[in-house]
């Protein structure tokens, strides 16, 4: 029960963070004259945190422990947060989201892989899966709270700091689980309670009499043949740099556009169209847990990475019958006399942040897509009914009826394809992608290699998010998801060919399989 309130309370406060800043930003934006390049600095801001942790979190984790970890990013949080509450300056919000980030992206390493080695085998899938729900769940509080305190003046600094009570409450859940699962002394205990599963009693005999001897690897093994680990690193970096090159952070900026075409307008049907796709992603996310140690990781990915290149290639055919206007404005944000657009809108991003607005992190959630997916896309304007008005026949009103029913269908069909888009990240790629590194790799190592993918995943997605709009100049919008469906059924492939099924093995079990040299 503690592991799963400490994988829970890990994704509650990582998707929390994420969201928040949507709706922080209306106001931050007012209260400090944020232009768009400084709207960029402070969303950006938590994923330069978030990469610096990838890069020395992985050494954090493997020297000093996963427990260790936790606690040490969750009093960082802590700091963090209470920097954000109380700052008055530009400058300290922008360091305040750097150490949010810093925290936010070592536990989510830390919390997966403990948790891993923590519970048994045939429970493995549920619990680091629940982290996912954690971040999903995280994100519609975060909506919630950001209605809540919308009218409230500086309502922000409650925004930030409300942060404090879930660290709090999984800083104290840790301390009560013991400090290393992997280097536990009483094997015979271990094995009642299923955290290192053996398959007969001859094998339980011999550990008894031998006990586990951790391996040591250096970070250079990473690439070497030794125990099979270039396979394994090829298998944690092609899932990373697949599920961000199914073009998962940039579905998100088109979100809003699709959200306006189908005629969500106001404040109340907007937030509607926010809680109701996030309330899909914890239903897809819950699926994918009751699925993970039953169905297996395997075929969660490559069902869900079907359902997603089926998805991304309708919404690029449907684009081109029916083109959408796209425009990049980022005056509105930097104007003062402009900020009632805002309020009026949440759902069209004026700045050049989508995460103006509150749909945009909720589709992506997790780790995998988190910061860059809304801190770098640029925002796409001017609702498709002005794009309507002027295609319509004048000669003939009973052509333009027709064409904007034919219009206000593919609208439909493209709006139903981006939720099918959302659930199948959810069930896939979301969960299923950092469960599996959890598991592969040697506990002696698993820490720096775990971190190592997480850099390419928030460089991957980075570089997706900047590239979107200027890829869309050159080849145009419909073949840009196209395109992502293509990658979509080239990531099926790898799948297949690459990632090995993991449920209800045992760590060590995983580990001998891919120590043998023709493990696919």
């Amino acid at each position: 029960l503690l592991s799963a309130t400490v994988s829970l309370l890990g994704g509650l406060i990582f998707g929390y963070e994420l969201g928040i800043i949507s709706g922080a930003l209306l106001q931050l934006q007012v209260d400090f004259h944020l232009s768009c390049f400084k709207q960029e600095v402070l969303v950006s801001a938590l994923l330069i945190g978030a990469l610096l942790a990838s890069l020395v979190g992985g050494i954090l984790i493997d020297r000093h422990g996963r427990r260790r970890a936790i606690l040490v990013s969750n009093l960082v949080l802590l700091l963090g947060s209470l920097i954000l509450t109380l700052v008055r300056s530009f400058i300290g919000l922008v360091v305040g989201r750097m150490t949010v980030g810093f925290a936010i992206s070592v536990s989510s390493m830390a919390c997966c892989i403990y948790v891993s080695e923590m519970v048994a085998a045939h429970q493995r899938g549920l619990l680091v899966s629940l982290y996912e729900a954690g971040i999903t769940v995280g994100i519609l509080l975060s909506y919630a709270l950001n209605y809540i305190f919308a009218d409230v003046d500086e309502g922000w600094r409650y925004m930030f700091g409300l942060a404090i009570a879930p660290t709090a409450m999984q800083f104290l859940s840790i301390l009560f689980l013991p400090v290393n699962p992997v280097k536990l002394n009483s094997w015979d205990s271990d094995c009642q309670k299923g955290l290192i599963q053996l398959q007969d009693p001859e094998d339980r005999a011999a550990a008894k009499r031998e006990p586990y001897k951790e391996k040591h690897y250096s970070f250079l093994d990473l690439f070497r043949t030794r125990d099979n680990m270039r396979r394994r690193t090829l298998v944690g970096l092609g899932l990373v740099l697949f599920q961000q090159f199914t073009g998962q952070p940039n579905v998100l900026g088109y979100a809003s556009k699709i959200f306006h075409s189908v005629g969500f307008q106001s404040n109340s049907s907007a937030i509607l169209a926010s809680v109701g796709l996030g309330a899909i992603k914890v239903v897809a996310t819950l699926v994918a847990m009751a699925f993970a140690d039953k169905a297996g990781r395997r075929v969660l990915l490559m069902a869900g990475c079907m359902v997603m290149a089926i998805s991304v290639a309708t919404i690029g055919l449907t684009s081109r019958i029916a083109p959408l206007a796209m425009a990049r404005d980022c005056q509105a944000a930097a104007d003062p006399n402009a900020s009632h657009s805002l309020t009026q809108h949440p759902l069209t991003p004026v700045s050049s942040q989508p995460a103006v607005s509150p749909i945009l992190p909720a589709l992506g959630a997790g780790k995998s897509q988190a910061g860059p997916g809304f801190a770098a896309t640029r925002s796409l304007t001017k609702a498709f009914a002005s794009t309507q008005s002027r295609e319509g026949v004048p000669n003939s009103s009973l052509t333009q009826k027709r064409g904007l029913v034919e219009h206000m269908v593919l609208n439909w069909i493209t709006l139903l394809s981006m939720m099918a888009f959302v659930s199948a990240f959810s069930i896939g790629f979301g969960p299923m992608t950092w469960l599996v590194l959890s598991e592969i790799y040697p506990a002696g190592i698993r820490g720096r290699a775990f971190a190592f993918c997480n850099s390419f995943n928030w460089a991957a997605n980075l570089l997706i998010s900047l590239s979107f709009l200027e890829l869309i100049d050159a080849i145009g919008f419909s073949w840009m998801f196209l395109l992502y469906g293509l990658v979509g059924v080239m990531a099926v492939i790898f799948i297949y060919v690459f990632v090995p099924e993991t449920k209800g093995q045992s760590l060590e079990e995983i580990d001998q399989q891919f120590s043998r040299k023709r493990y696919v």
